[in-house]
């Protein structure tokens, strides 16, 4: 099959991109790398195509995306913090550029994966998290995700358009990925600084190896599922304190954790439910969180 991945050269779709080559598949990239890295991608460069191109620019975005089997969305702004102070921005690239790709797809009639959030369900209804609780985004970025799953139904009746509501991920190189909170205490303590905790580190979240969550964005494109909404998380969560508290004691330093301000628009709690990805996608988590943690120091 022959896929395309926009925003490939990030962290999910560089992993995403290897594992479909492992598969026997052909992949092209699309991205601008604004925030992407030829770096994420340096082993399998000469096996891929590339596309140097911004998903807002439709016309060119429907030259790379046609006549593929199969189009994987992940290119999106994602910093929570950065949503608030270029709302315009994330309005442009996680919207219009949503739209563009999806105009593509239905003209075209190819399925879509759609990258989605957590964050569309803010301070959840519910604990642990189903596909039907209220959507009620608390921040900038997460109202972009949801936008992007209403235009998802708009398409749903000319291709099927399925989005995925990724949890926090983690994985890789926690050295130079940017993968959030694990990999920014990853180099807090091998910089023999403290955990610094944003808040009172009392948040729950759910946390979900990226190699797991690729293996769901595959599954996701070859099930026959429709057009739905899919949470791939673990479906269990850690505080932040007891992230903190794994890195430390895993890293053996005499290290006692920081802390710093809450940021605007962080979320409680989240876990999600997983039920429907065990169901239609077949799929289950395999990589542990501490196991994966305690690992970094056994290198």
């Amino acid at each position: 099959m022959r896929y395309a991945i926009t925003g490939g050269a990030g962290f999910i779709g560089s992993h995403l991109a290897r594992l479909l080559l492992r598969h026997g598949h052909e992949v092209e990239i699309v991205d601008n790398f604004s925030t992407g890295t030829m770096a994420n991608l340096a082993e399998i460069k000469f096996m891929i195509k590339f596309h140097d191109i911004d998903i807002r620019e439709a016309q060119e975005l429907g030259q790379a995306l046609a006549g593929k089997d199969g189009i994987f969305h992940l290119a999106a702004l994602t910093s929570v913090a950065n949503s608030y102070d270029c709302r315009q921005e994330y309005e442009e690239v996680n919207v219009r550029g949503t739209q563009n790709v999806l105009e593509v797809a239905a003209e075209h009639q190819t399925k879509v994966v759609l990258a989605s959030s957590s964050a569309v369900y803010g301070n959840p209804s519910a604990i642990p998290t189903p596909e039907s609780a209220d959507l009620r985004p608390e921040n900038p970025y997460g109202i972009t995700k949801l936008e992007d799953e209403i235009l998802a139904k708009r398409y749903a009746d000319r291709t099927d358009i399925v989005a995925l509501r990724y949890y926090n991920m983690y994985g890789g190189d926690p050295g130079s990925s940017q993968a959030g909170v694990v990999s920014r205490f990853y180099r807090n303590v091998m910089s023999g600084s403290p955990p610094v905790i944003e808040g009172d580190g009392r948040q729950q979240r759910d946390f979900v190896h990226v190699e797991d969550a690729v293996q769901a964005t595959m599954h996701a494109m070859e099930k026959k599922t429709g057009s739905l909404a899919i949470n791939i998380g673990s479906g269990k969560s850690v505080s932040i304190l007891e992230l903190a508290a794994l890195f430390i004691r895993c890293s053996g330093r005499g290290l006692v954790s920081s802390f710093g301000r809450e940021p605007q628009g962080n979320v409680r709690e989240s876990r999600a439910d997983i039920t429907l990805a065990r169901e239609l996608l077949g799929w289950e988590p395999q990589t542990k969180l501490e196991e994966w943690v305690e690992s970094l120091f056994r290198r």
